[in-house]
């Protein structure tokens, strides 16, 4: 088959590899169509990953079209979301259920072969089955999609909450979607493009505030809106320094902090900031993947039936997409940033 193979830090190499020899309870997934994530990026060109050579790749949807036993025949021919974090299934956390917490876990993409291939191995308790209303590309968005959901089910939401989000990438912009969702009416959001603001107003709530940062100070702006009291809840989709010094201080007393990005750098910050911390008594919020229990309520299935219910508009994110051969323009694409993009995505012509 072909994939694309990172040989090391810088070295992704598209070339002709053998198609996955499948073990006891895996199932062999044909994709369809995958999605570039911003993790993607310092992975392939920055700090590599776990081990070489590995396929990257971890946002992606297909079809089965090989099984490794006769008892998951059922599999055959249905169209598949992948959940991509494989759980060791004995450790406490995934004795809860709490499965993205595992302590011992491997990883489509980043610590066994992920999407950017024809063809992955991927084990049946993964899957998800997609319904027929569910687009490929759509099913290929469930994963940052449910970890946006996943998140702000970890913090107290009302209709009357104030939020800032800083960060208006792919999880950003399907954030504003679920916050409409969750009825949230002042959403103060920060992004580097203009395009972002105009997004999130058409696929989330036009009465949604956007600042753009390359030519505003963000603290200041929201700030300003909210009469100096700063607001219920900051989300920090950027997590640096400069960002976090900037949730501090736009923050509420007794308000809430939700940290969503991954930080690409040490994270300091300066000791009378870190005083807001304390004098305002903040409760900071971590987050991290999504739940896949297999049951209704687990944040996969609920993004599921967001999209077939029409509440998410996850296609509507795509702003670049390429053949499956092309895969190194959309990675160029997401590295220069020299362009307005938001999810860029390879799809199987």
């Amino acid at each position: 088959m072909k994939a694309y193979e990172l040989e090391q830090i810088g070295q992704l190499v598209y070339k002709e590899v053998a198609k996955p020899v499948l073990h006891q309870g895996e199932v062999l997934v044909e994709v369809l169509a995958a999605g570039i994530c911003g993790s993607d990026i310092p992975r392939i060109y920055e700090t590599g990953t776990y081990h070489f050579p590995l396929i990257p790749g971890h946002e992606f949807a297909g079809r089965v079209v090989e099984v490794s036993d006769l008892t998951d025949e059922r599999w055959l021919g249905k169209r598949v979301g992948v959940f991509p974090l494989i759980p060791c299934k004995t450790c406490q956390q995934c004795t809860q259920k709490e499965y993205e917490m595992c302590s011992d876990y491997n990883y489509l993409g980043s610590r066994c072969d992920g999407g950017f291939a024809e063809y992955v191995a991927v084990p049946v308790w993964n899957l998800i089955e997609i319904p027929n209303e569910m687009s490929m590309k759509e099913a290929a968005m469930l994963e940052p999609a449910a970890v946006a959901l996943h998140a702000l089910r970890r913090v107290a939401l009302h209709g009357d909450t104030t939020v800032a989000l800083f960060g208006l990438g792919t999880i950003g912009c399907i954030m504003t979607q679920w916050l409409a969702d969750y009825g949230v009416k002042n959403v103060y959001a920060i992004g580097h493009h203009t395009e972002y603001g105009e997004l999130m107003k058409k696929t989330a709530n036009d009465a949604y505030s956007f600042c753009d940062a390359k030519t505003d100070n963000a603290r200041e702006w929201v700030l300003d809106r909210t009469k100096e009291t700063g607001v219920d809840l900051v989300i920090d989709c950027i997590n640096s320094s400069k960002s976090l010094e900037d949730d501090l201080l736009c923050v509420r007393p007794k308000g809430q902090i939700l940290m969503v990005g991954n930080p690409h750098a040490e994270i300091a910050i300066d000791k009378n900031i870190y005083w807001k911390l304390l004098r305002k008594q903040v409760t900071v919020v971590g987050t991290w993947n999504s739940s896949f229990t297999k049951e209704e309520q687990d944040d996969w299935h609920q993004t599921i039936l967001a999209c077939v219910e029409n509440r998410l508009s996850l296609t509507e994110l795509i702003t670049h997409e390429f053949p499956f051969e092309d895969l190194e323009k959309g990675l160029r694409v997401m590295r220069e940033k020299n362009v307005y993009r938001n999810k860029v995505m390879v799809v199987k012509k």
